[in-house]
């Protein structure tokens, strides 16, 4: 086995998971505490990026232009709470579905109102545009390395937000008991409103940082709000720590399938039999993994502590 191929494929599994936990963690934040399935999350993931890309053509720098659109893309969240999610926490979890279903199309109608049909590719600064050495043999792009890192720092900070911080302790109560919480005189609208925020600044930043890669494109939000519901499914809605460790095993059996399956399969029918048919089984990898935790452990991985 190439050792050395191993290890930059399990890399790009941490980067694919990482840049899953990003959107989960939002997905299931909202989730988790408000009770609300949010569909436009990933829309939300699309409108993130069209705006980083816009800043960085506009400011000819990609960091700066991150760093000056995620308030954007939390300000978007805030309105997208105060004038539609609001109105719905009391429905049952068909009219959320309903509601921001319809809330994906007005949001794709208005990228392409805004941006035009064709997607936004992002130049990167020369510094992140290169490639590092790690070891002797073992040469990985420098923009990978960046977003392991800030999907590892962004996972660092929630959990210091959640579990060290008086705003934590308040996201912690709201989730327990919203009514004690609002007797006690904290504005639970507010607090709502800056969690999904939150969330929404989470989605739009794996857009960002997915943008180099790819590209700002209309309808990109559809294709991964699809697998960070398998993620957050396996990890058990509504916890954390589930979407983490789920993510990144999501991203590592994706990968590492799309990688090794048609070696495997190889081994057991002809070669043209299995390069025909490992990227359709790689593809279904994730999903079969998901109906297996279910069929055991309902509740996912790791679920969260159920309300009183």
């Amino acid at each position: 086995m190439d050792y050395t191929l191993l290890f930059v494929q399990t890399l790009n599994g941490l980067q694919l998971g990482l840049l899953l936990f990003l959107v989960a963690s939002g997905l299931t934040l909202v989730f988790g505490i408000l009770n609300f399935v949010n569909l436009a999350h990933g829309s939300i993931y699309m409108i993130g990026a069209f705006i980083g890309a816009s800043l960085t053509l506009w400011l000819g720098n990609f960091l700066i232009a991150v760093v000056i659109a995620l308030p954007i893309i939390g300000l978007v969240g805030y309105a997208i709470e105060k004038f539609v999610a609001r109105r719905l926490y009391e429905k049952d979890h068909l009219d959320h579905v309903l509601g921001t279903f319809g809330l994906i199309l007005v949001l794709d109608t208005l990228a392409h109102l805004i941006w035009g049909p064709e997607g936004i590719s992002v130049p990167l600064p020369g510094w992140l545009d290169g490639q590092v050495e790690l070891f002797a043999g073992v040469v990985v792009p420098t923009y990978r390395l960046l977003i392991i890192t800030a999907g590892l720092s962004v996972a660092g900070g929630l959990v210091w937000l959640v579990n060290y911080t008086r705003l934590g302790m308040l996201i912690r109560a709201g989730a327990s008991n919203r009514t004690m919480v609002s007797a006690l005189g904290i504005d639970i609208q507010l607090l709502f409103a800056l969690v999904f925020a939150l969330g929404a600044m989470l989605a739009g930043l794996a857009g960002m940082l997915i943008t180099p890669i790819t590209e700002a494109s209309i309808g990109m939000g559809g294709q991964i709000i699809i697998t960070a519901f398998v993620v957050i499914i396996i990890g058990g809605i509504g916890s954390m720590k589930g979407a983490f460790i789920a993510a990144i095993l999501v991203g590592m059996i994706d990968t590492l399938g799309r990688a090794y399956l048609a070696d495997i399969f190889a081994l057991v029918m002809s070669p043209s039999a299995a390069e025909t048919s490992a990227p359709s089984v790689s593809s279904m990898l994730i999903y079969i993994l998901m109906a297996a935790i279910l069929a055991v452990r309902p509740q996912g991985l790791f679920p969260p502590k159920a309300r009183p």
